[in-house]
């Protein structure tokens, strides 16, 4: 059998959603994995709390929509379809102020028959947004944010400070992980550096991932760990997107990322940084 570019790379795996597809290409790269789900998502069908967070935007429609992922916005009218609020929520939507953060928010918004007010030049740029938002009054104002894995902290405190009235959409809430033996596991793989790069594909998979070793004591091991070194030397962090990397980034951990938000993409990612990389 040829030896394939991640032949001998041992893989930690955090997914939940879609995993079994992005162990079978690492699989078929030559790599060998770990899976260790580190959050469940809450299929959105089943998420009272977006249910209730859409039914009061409807009865308090928002002056301002912050469309955040082209994945969330679409995932967001498709379920409220299923609740039958679908046509309503459009109409709220038609009638609001919608800013895109990224072109794949303002395709999703396009397809879905509405128009943008504007959008960022940047590419999934939520500064740039904040800019553009806090250039006027926000006094009173109403926003709803749609999330969609990056809880930009930062983001809203700012719009709440400049007095807007913040309403928060989380498009795929997180819940925690089902198999904590597994996430322990993981953990122990990562501080004992048996695996030599661990993937993430949500900013919550990280965030997931650092409190249930905070929950064991180990949190610092873990952080030390993906502090270590690239392949060949630590545990290299290899993120989907910069926005699943933004708590990574805020521990002062490194990682790779790919230019374009894929499984694919990032899986070439970590393929070019261990071609790059001695042999043990």
């Amino acid at each position: 059998m040829a030896e394939g570019p991640l032949d001998g790379v041992r893989v930690g795996v955090t997914a939940d959603r879609r995993a079994d597809d992005q162990i079978d290409l690492l699989h078929r790269r030559g790599a060998t994995t770990l899976h260790g789900p580190t959050m469940r998502i809450v299929p959105l069908a089943d998420d009272a709390e977006l249910a209730a967070t859409t039914r009061a935007l409807l009865a308090a429609p928002p002056a301002v929509v912050v469309a955040t992922t082209g994945q969330g916005i679409r995932g967001w009218l498709e379920v409220a379809d299923e609740w039958a609020l679908g046509e309503r929520l459009r109409a709220v939507l038609a009638g609001a102020e919608i800013l895109a953060r990224g072109p794949k928010a303002r395709g999703a918004i396009r397809g879905a028959g509405l128009r943008e007010a504007w959008s960022a030049d940047e590419t999934e740029s939520s500064r740039e947004v904040l800019e553009h938002l806090l250039a006027s009054d926000l006094a009173g104002r109403r926003i709803a944010v749609q999330l969609h894995g990056d809880p930009m902290t930062s983001f809203l405190t700012a719009l709440r400070e400049a007095g807007a009235d913040v309403v928060e959409v989380h498009v795929y809430r997180w819940e925690p992980p089902p198999d904590l033996p597994a996430v322990d596991a993981l953990i122990d793989a990562i501080v004992g550096g048996s695996v030599d790069a661990v993937t993430f594909t949500s900013a919550p998979a990280v965030e997931g991932l650092v409190q249930r070793a905070e929950a064991l004591g180990r949190g610092e091991e873990l952080l030390g760990a993906l502090r270590g070194g690239p392949v060949g030397s630590g545990v290299v962090a290899c993120a989907v997107g910069p926005v699943t990397a933004a708590p990574l980034d805020r521990r002062d951990v490194p990682s790779i990322a790919p230019d374009r938000f894929r499984l694919g993409a990032m899986v070439r990612r970590l393929e070019a940084h261990v071609a790059g990389t001695p042999a043990r």
